[in-house]
């Protein structure tokens, strides 16, 4: 399950992507035994997840998941607080086309930008089950979220992420392997065993986000804006 955890992972280098000077990368790994003990063991209690790592009972809570992270605590909780008339405009804003698209929409009918930026919140923040070519609502509302820079309590709606990986029940997707990793490695005398660095393409930087432009600033741009483009090849092989 782990090698499953470090394949879909997508770890973004802000640092590099903002070009930052004398930034070297950021260099991650995993603990494959630690991450699958940890979800094999791991529930929550009283907003406290607590599982058994290498022997020993590991708790992590949302203060402590905040701090390590250094997360805002403050702003938006749930995205339906999302003013109504910055959805609407953000309708026309991501558009690719001069027509207002869906809030549940395909990924193709939006600028290259915020594909990107939907792909990252796909894998990397929500974590969820599904095609990438689609657009939730719920991604649509973050991504309106940082484009209009409103505050968002960060550190509440990760964890709540984080404790809906966890519950057995819940049928999100198993992430957040890197910065799992991270705050195991921050619990006092636990050894975590053999690490495994993350494979560089899989960490978003300035030369990725560069390929991922070239590959889909032009995807549509001669093709028929009612059909995705990417289908009408598909077809088009097939017939």
């Amino acid at each position: 399950m782990a090698s499953s955890l470090i394949a879909n992972a997508l770890q973004v280098n802000f640092d590099s992507i903002l070009g930052f000077p004398n930034n070297e990368g950021c260099p991650s790994v995993i603990y494959e035994q630690a991450l699958e003990q940890f979800f094999d063991t791991a529930s929550v209690r009283e907003n406290e997840i607590i599982s058994a790592v290498m022997g020993k009972f590991v708790g992590i809570s949302e203060d402590q998941f905040s701090g390590v992270f250094e997360l805002p605590m403050k702003g938006l909780t749930n995205m339906t607080e999302v003013p109504k008339d910055l959805v609407y405009d953000s309708r026309s804003i991501f558009s690719k086309s001069s027509e207002p698209v869906k809030t549940s929409c395909k990924k193709w009918k939006m600028k290259y930008e915020f594909g990107l930026l939907n792909d990252i919140f796909a894998k990397s923040v929500t974590v969820k089950a599904g095609s990438f070519d689609k657009v939730t609502h719920e991604r649509f509302l973050l991504m309106t979220s940082i484009h209009f820079g409103l505050k968002i309590n960060w550190s509440k709606i990760l964890f709540d992420i984080l404790k809906e990986m966890v519950t057995k029940s819940s049928k999100k997707a198993k992430g957040f392997a890197s910065q799992i990793c991270v705050l195991l490695k921050s619990a006092p005398n636990l050894s975590l065993g053999e690490a495994k660095t993350v494979p560089p393409q899989k960490i978003l930087t300035v030369k990725t986000v560069g390929t991922y432009v070239a590959k889909n600033k032009n995807i549509g741009s001669d093709e028929d804006e009612s059909e995705d483009p990417l289908a009408k090849k598909a077809s088009k092989k097939r017939d």
